[in-house]
């Protein structure tokens, strides 16, 4: 059975994003139907990071490689200890949610490696 039989994937990120193009690349040369929603145009909700944690941890979802969290001062990079206090920091700056993020019909995929996409999509 083929994406294409299935309502399409919904991918999160930033447009701009280079892992986020490596993404949505892979999915059209694969023919993979998916509707891209832009986290500067439409920001994640306190609702979509509960819901993504059903699949994943806040670790997962809480990028701290990128400049946003290292330009976040210490106070407030000491406070994000559990999902509660991630999901308040992620929800202002959306920018530090991993991307992209794929939510499919059988759960979701953060971030992009081709193997988890050819096995998983």
């Amino acid at each position: 059975m083929t994406t294409s039989d299935h309502s399409p994937l919904h991918v999160y990120g930033i447009k701009n994003c280079n892992t986020v193009k490596k993404a949505l690349d892979w999915l059209t040369q694969h023919n993979k139907s998916f509707v891209f929603h832009d986290f500067k145009k439409e920001p994640a909700t306190m609702e979509q990071l509960k819901a993504w944690e059903k699949h994943v941890s806040y670790e997962t979802l809480l990028n701290k490689k990128g400049t946003t969290w290292r330009k976040l001062d210490p106070q407030t990079q000491q406070q994000v200890v559990d999902a509660a206090s991630a999901n308040d920091v992620l929800s202002r700056h959306n920018s530090m949610i991993k991307r992209p993020i794929i939510e499919h019909a059988s759960g979701l995929i953060v971030g992009f490696d081709e193997n988890t996409y050819e096995t998983t999509l």
